[in-house]
């Protein structure tokens, strides 16, 4: 597997769609992803926020497609929080087309001027998604590397287990909404009992909660 990170321009339509949020934000930055449905346009997520200066977030006027959930942190300007974005329906047919079997991972941020995302994934899902940013905005650079989890990577708080099954489980569709694959089906697809690999997730799953939102 590789990471992948593209550096873009978007299109007109959807710096349109932001430029409301973005008039007192310097750039969103992804802390970490906790849920995606392609389906219906939702995401969740632990966002920093890095408020221009002169305004709290609390001057901040979100579009009507994006809810603050929960602030967790604040220092100076930057602000950690949990944010839902319900994307609007014009453009969940383009969010479908991004349904791909990837990993979505740090960096990633949005700003006036530019778009970083980053995902891990095969190349031959890494080269559709490109395909796919390619007709959405202008590339301005693009970055790869073999996927390793560093020290500071929050996957790197797994065992090598509980990091392969999670993954497993995020690459079949166990996470999805609704689900593709049961854990029956995941646990014979990995091979291992299903209890073995409930025991699995149910720890990653909380010590990656623990490693997002510990000391909340």
């Amino acid at each position: 597997m590789r990471k992948m990170s593209i550096e873009f321009v978007p299109d007109e339509k959807i710096m349109k769609l932001q430029a409301q949020m973005l008039d007192k934000i310097e750039s969103l930055e992804l802390v970490e992803l906790l849920r995606v449905d392609f389906e219906k346009g939702i995401k969740l997520g632990v966002m920093q926020a890095n408020v221009k200066e002169g305004y709290v977030i609390e001057d901040v006027e979100l579009p009507d497609h994006v809810e603050y959930l929960n602030q967790l942190k604040s220092d100076g300007n930057k602000y950690i929080c949990i944010v839902k974005v319900k994307v609007p329906k014009e453009f969940r047919k383009m969010m479908r087309d991004f349904k791909l079997d990837l990993i979505w991972t740090t960096p990633s941020m949005i700003s006036m001027d530019k778009f970083i995302i980053s995902c891990i994934g095969e190349e031959e899902e890494l080269r559709k998604f490109l395909e796919l940013i390619k007709g959405v905005g202008t590339i301005k650079n693009i970055s790869f590397k073999k996927a390793a989890y560093q020290e500071h990577d929050i996957l790197s708080t797994l065992t090598d287990k509980q990091r392969e099954i999670i993954i497993a489980a995020k690459q079949n569709g166990y996470y999805d909404m609704p689900r593709k694959i049961s854990s029956e089906e995941l646990s014979k697809k990995v091979g291992i009992s299903r209890a073995t690999l409930l025991e699995h997730l149910r720890k990653a799953e909380v010590r990656l909660m623990e490693n997002i939102l510990g000391g909340y």
